[in-house]
């Protein structure tokens, strides 16, 4: 055989387990999704906002978008920003008739976060810790200017669990939220600032922080339910018939409560520095509601510990069912063996081809040998059986 032969041969063969793999990891329900490609400065570079070359460059319309509400307890008031506007929109004075002014940024781009920065005086580093997503959840004030980095998760119609950064600044009437891309789970609380009477309608931009803040945080708890009814249905498909599949899906189900619970416990720290007793950007009423977002997120982190648990409680259940069930075929193949034992060693006797076998000329000789054959197998069955060994 040439030498190229076996080198095809190990290609093929390589290319079917990466087939394999792929086709398991791409399963329905596995919820998984490759890394997203994260946007970082070189080791040493200079800090700030600085450093980017885009700064100077506005970005294309699908790049960005901005999007503005203003209310109060009588009006609101939405429009849409171009980026040609941004500038002129951004050097206009708060409205003095609106209680709340609210620009959400769907997009990351250099030239739009440094707009921002000279409209407001944000420092560099923030700008910076805008742009290089994934930053750890925290809080910063400085200037009377508050400063939160979030994440949020969300599980797409697809099963697959996606987070992306909120960077959010609160000055004066005027909270600005940066998000990596389009979509979020503020539908509600912009249903909320349509509807006339409510409480955030009549509340200051603390309160909008917070409903922010709340929003982002109870979207978990459906997305722990839904990975509670997987990890259910996989207990009991395990316990039907355990296959590779199911593995596999624990598996990812593990990898993304690990992702939940890296989001999580710092927002729980983070609202916690919030909620507490020294924050003069909130008063005495919304503290009082922040403190309720610490307590879902504490519950959210105790659940996503929880399920960790069962999922590795279903790997456990997964062996020991695969385990079990090569016991059992184990021990069916070893009973079957010995059934076979005496009569196989009945029949190696008088398959010998010696002339004189005392038993070769009589006449019963051939029914007493399947008589005997018979017996011995019978007997064995019923000491297994009063054994437990079988039926039991």
């Amino acid at each position: 055989m040439s030498r190229g032969k076996p080198i095809k041969l190990g290609r093929a063969i390589g290319g079917a387990i990466d087939n394999l793999v792929s086709s398991v990891l791409t399963l329905p329900g596995l919820g998984h999704k490759p890394h997203q490609k994260r946007r970082h400065t070189k080791p040493g570079a200079r800090p700030g906002i600085e450093s980017h070359e885009e700064m100077h460059v506005q970005p294309s319309p699908q790049q960005a978008a901005i999007h503005v509400i203003e209310y109060d307890r009588q009006s609101v008031r939405r429009r849409d920003v171009t980026l040609d506007e941004l500038p002129g929109f951004l050097a206009e004075p708060e409205p003095a008739d609106i209680s709340v002014r609210w620009i959400n940024v769907d997009g990351l781009h250099a030239w739009v976060v440094q707009r921002f920065r000279e409209a407001f005086g944000y420092h560099t580093l923030e700008a910076e810790d805008v742009l290089h997503v994934p930053q750890r959840p925290k809080v910063e004030r400085e200037g009377g200017r508050l400063f939160i980095i979030t994440r949020m998760t969300q599980l797409l119609e697809a099963q697959q669990l996606t987070s992306e950064q909120v960077s959010l600044f609160m000055h004066g009437k005027t909270v600005v939220t940066f998000q990596e891309r389009a979509g979020d789970v503020w539908d509600p609380i912009r249903q909320r600032i349509d509807t006339a009477g409510t409480r955030l309608r009549g509340g200051g931009p603390d309160y909008l922080v917070y409903a922010l803040l709340d929003a982002i945080v109870d979207h978990g708890f459906p997305i722990l339910e839904h990975y509670g009814d997987q990890l259910e249905t996989l207990e009991r498909r395990i316990l039907k018939k355990a296959s590779p599949q199911e593995l596999a899906h624990i598996n990812a189900i593990k990898r993304e409560l690990s992702l939940l619970r890296r989001v999580m416990w710092p927002m729980r720290e983070m609202l916690a520095a919030l909620s507490s007793e020294q924050t003069s950007e909130f008063n005495a009423a919304t503290r009082m509601f922040l403190r309720d977002v610490h307590e879902h997120s504490v519950q959210i982190v105790d659940l996503v510990e929880t399920f960790r648990e069962m999922a590795s409680g279903l790997t456990d259940l997964h062996m020991s069912v695969i385990s079990n069930r090569m016991n059992e075929v184990m021990k069916v193949l070893t009973i079957i063996a010995t059934l076979f034992i005496p009569i196989t060693f009945l029949a190696g006797i008088y398959g010998m081809n010696f002339e004189h076998i005392p038993e070769l000329h009589l006449r019963y000789a051939y029914p007493a040998f399947w008589v005997l054959c018979i017996l011995i197998t019978s007997g064995l069955l019923i000491y297994f059986w009063r054994k437990g060994w079988l039926g039991r």
